[in-house]
């Protein structure tokens, strides 16, 4: 799978170059994010622009790769999804299961707010 990566200083934007978001993408998606957590990387916003339809059998893997990022302190969202994919999304009502944002800002705003929160409760 193809992916554009752009590394901000605490966060880091994938866009998969792919129109279809099936499992084969999601399970890619994983893959990149865990091998850059393993190089210090922990918050990742996921732009989906380019995905134009999904393979609802995609869902699960998203679930459980958001679950998996906040049980280890580490920030995970969704966003620019097109319209056909979030109908797909709120269908299957994963929508309510991952952090979804219809702006790159707004991802942004959800990822700092995230890292501030550990931050305060890291010195609690």
């Amino acid at each position: 799978m193809e992916f554009k990566i752009d590394t901000k200083v605490t966060y880091i934007v994938i866009t998969p170059v792919s129109n279809h978001l099936d499992a084969n993408l999601a399970a890619a998606l994983r893959q990149k994010c865990d091998a850059l957590t393993e190089n210090g990387s922990n918050n990742y916003i996921i732009d989906l622009h380019n995905c134009l339809d999904a393979d609802s059998k995609s869902f699960h893997l998203l679930t459980e790769f958001h679950e998996d990022c906040y049980s280890n302190n580490t920030s995970l969202v969704f966003t620019n999804i097109q319209d056909e994919v979030m109908r797909a999304l709120k269908k299957d009502e994963t929508d309510a299961a991952i952090n979804i944002t219809p702006t790159m800002q707004e991802a942004i705003d959800i990822v700092s707010m995230e890292i501030l929160e550990r931050d305060l409760f890291d010195d609690e």
